[in-house]
């Protein structure tokens, strides 16, 4: 496709229209930190048209929060709009007065957050908050309390009348998350804004979520306004997307154009960074944006993304580049950049592996076991009722290997990563073992060896990193207590460390409120390499990154494991992520193991049920708005480990279901070749015919 373009100026505010929901134009906001006015948008404009999804995409601290904020006259104090306007259903919002804007939000807009827990008070019933959305409205509160009930149905909660008598804490973060929509859609505002709606959930849950708002989007012709760093999600729900860097709109067009034939070296840059199907990490590497954002309030000359970008020039960091406008195959779009019609030629970061550096699991099938886990269970003890959330696991991985355990969240993932680092102690009968060897069952009872072999990578840095000591302390006392170095040789393999995970040593006397996430998570990698682990787990350690530096993260991870042989026990709720990181995969399901084998089996098929729609909610780049994709929808939550089913624990939910059998009787293992088991009563010959017809193959 060869772009037309028009001639500068081609892209100037005018007047909102009147079938927009939203329209930005010209908007730049800054923040007022220490004396100075810091700019954090520079001339955004674009719009979100009556019953449109629109995406907002970008790295963190592009100011994507800061749009919505801003939509919604939420700015900060010291906040403040320096140009441009914002207009909501033709009403521009500067103008209202404070009642005319809270009627406005009551009534026309409405916002979910990234975290339902923080949206909800803990202290009120779900039924008192979500009806308090109706008696805003007029109603009175019984009528309020009959239409709360009514919208917990349309959102699709079980049981809603049990749920209207919960507190928040009493729910999943997907019903949680429900909930708030619930109360977004009372008012059925003209405008919703979704900000990482669902970052924290898992793809079941996701999926449910995402065709939730499709649904409702659609029945009442309510615009959206999605903001996330999951493109696949954007791909899948929006029909536009903007994308945004430093604060500024760098390219915006129709979806399928955007991400199928991106015209900014940003966009091209970003998409490279996701984990492909047809990749791994033992070909060649995911791309990475080399550097990081300028910092808010910099004075910038010429191309803000000139400093990271491959193809910029002496024009790029001398002139602005001005909005370029063309036709793309599904509409118009923009791009600020001199060479849009280059970007697709961005020379790649990485290439091919270096000679002799063969696949992992390859080398994986001739090597020694490093780990075996046997029989292991976790029993907790919950107001007097036992819960068991692991069941008999048993499991080996071994040396310069990565299992990936994939499962809903309460799935036991990360107590059975407690069981192998001997954070929990397994109970009766269970056995661990490290290169051949018994392994204590608790942490404090294993020697400084055992110790500094088997080591973890949390989720969240920051719970994890003490904020008042530096870099360089933190990394510092683990060598200190996992390697024993003293001195020069302490000083010599701190740097190396650093250098290791990639982390400059310019960071080493900072604390870590001064580092980025990306930063604090190579930070955290650092102090489970300072004593050469033979074994990591890692706890969803890219799930709050954006995809630029998950892409640095995995690359890093898989550069480790190349270098030193390590082993890696990878869990993650995104599908994605694993099927890039893994050698093999375990599915578990209320404690209990239904699924492992080599990775591109188990992707590949036949499936458990659970992998299998585990694997339908993964979202794809199909068509915005496509929701014709097979995709099994499972009714209802897991059960509780604390009263799990009989006979297969996953009936209860199991589309495929056969009859008293799965009720009755806990099924055995079936092998379905080259290591690939599974936990299912229906033959592994008839799962695969099953899951090929419904595939349509």
């Amino acid at each position: 496709m060869t772009a037309s373009r028009c001639s500068y100026p081609a892209f100037e505010p005018t007047a909102a229209g009147d079938d927009d929901a939203l329209a930005v134009v010209g908007l730049s906001v800054a923040y007022r930190v220490r004396g100075r006015d810091r700019e954090v948008l520079h001339d955004v404009t674009f719009r979100v048209r009556r019953g449109e999804a629109y995406g907002l995409v970008g790295e963190s601290g592009c100011g994507k929060s800061t749009v919505a904020l801003t939509a919604l006259a939420y700015l900060p104090r010291n906040g403040k709009v320096t140009s441009g306007r914002i207009s909501i259903t033709g009403r521009d919002i500067a103008s209202l007065s404070a009642d005319k804007l809270r009627t406005m939000r009551a009534q026309t807009v409405s916002m979910v957050y990234q975290d339902p827990a923080r949206a909800l008070n803990p202290s009120l019933t779900i039924a008192r908050q979500v009806s308090e959305a109706f008696e805003l409205a007029g109603a009175t509160r019984t009528e309020a309390l009959a239409r709360a009930l009514e919208m917990l149905r349309h959102v699709r909660i079980a049981a809603p009348e049990r749920v209207m008598s919960c507190y928040p804490h009493q729910l999943s973060g997907g019903m949680q998350q429900r909930v708030v929509i619930a109360m977004a859609l009372a008012s059925k505002p003209a405008l919703l804004i979704l900000d990482e709606p669902t970052t924290g959930l898992d793809a079941t849950v996701e999926a449910e979520v995402l065709d939730l708002v499709a649904k409702l989007r659609a029945e009442y012709g309510t615009a959206v306004l999605f903001i996330s760093h999951n493109l696949a999600v954007i791909g899948r729900m929006c029909s536009r997307v903007g994308v945004l860097y430093a604060g500024r709109l760098v390219e915006e067009g129709a979806t399928e154009d955007v991400f199928g034939a991106p015209r900014h070296p940003y966009t091209v840059g970003l998409l490279r960074c996701l984990p492909g199907r047809s990749r791994s990490k033992d070909g060649m590497p995911l791309d990475t944006i080399a550097g990081s954002l300028p910092p808010p309030g910099a004075v910038i000359a010429g191309c803000a993304f000139a400093p990271r970008c491959r193809l910029a020039d002496d024009r790029c960091r001398r002139d602005a580049p001005p909005p370029y406008r063309f036709h793309g195959e599904h509409g118009a779009q923009m791009s600020r950049c001199h060479y849009y019609e280059q970007a697709a030629t961005l020379p790649h970061v990485g290439g091919q592996p270096a000679p002799g550096q063969q696949p992992k699991v390859e080398r994986a099938a001739h090597a020694p076991l490093a780990l075996h886990a046997a029989h292991l269970s976790k029993t907790f003890d919950a107001s007097g009722v036992p819960l068991r959330a692991v069941d008999d696991v048993s499991l080996d991985l071994v040396a310069g290997e990565t299992l990936g355990l994939v499962g809903e969240s309460g799935s036991g993932k990360t107590t059975l990563a407690k069981l192998l680092v001997g954070l929990v102690a397994p109970d009766a009968g269970g056995t661990l073992e490290l290169d051949g060897r018994p392994l204590p069952a608790h942490v404090a009872s294993r020697d400084d060896e055992q110790v500094k072999s088997l080591q973890i990578v949390f989720q969240n840095p920051d719970s994890a990193l003490n904020r008042a000591h530096s870099v360089k302390r933190l990394i510092g006392r683990a060598l200190s207590k996992l390697g024993a170095l003293r001195g020069r040789a302490h000083r010599a393999r701190l740097a190396t460390l650093a250098q290791a995970v990639r982390l400059p040593t310019r960071y080493l006397d900072s604390r870590t409120r001064q580092l980025s996430g990306g930063l604090k998570q190579r930070v955290a990698i650092a102090r489970a390499f300072a004593g050469d682990p033979r074994v990591v787990v890692c706890d969803e350690p890219t799930s709050a990154l954006d995809v630029s530096v998950q892409a640095a993260i995995l690359n890093l991870l898989a550069d480790l494991q190349r270098e030193r042989g390590v082993s890696y026990v990878f869990i993650s709720h995104d599908l994605h992520v694993v099927r890039y990181v893994a050698d093999r995969i375990a599915v578990l399901y209320v404690g209990r193991l239904l699924e492992i084998g080599p990775a591109r089996a188990v992707f590949d098929g036949p499936n458990h049920p659970y992998t299998e729609a585990l694997l339908s909610a993964m979202p794809t780049f199909g068509s915005p708005n496509d929701l014709s994709k097979t995709r099994i929808r499972l009714v209802g939550d897991p059960p509780s480990a604390a009263a799990p089913p009989s006979g297969c624990v996953f009936h209860t939910r199991c589309p495929r279901k056969l009859g008293a059998v799965c009720e009755e009787r806990d099924p055995a293992f079936a092998d379905a070749g080259g290591g690939h088991r599974i936990r299912c009563h229906i033959p592994v010959s008839e799962l695969r015919a099953l899951q090929r017809e419904a595939q349509g193959a």
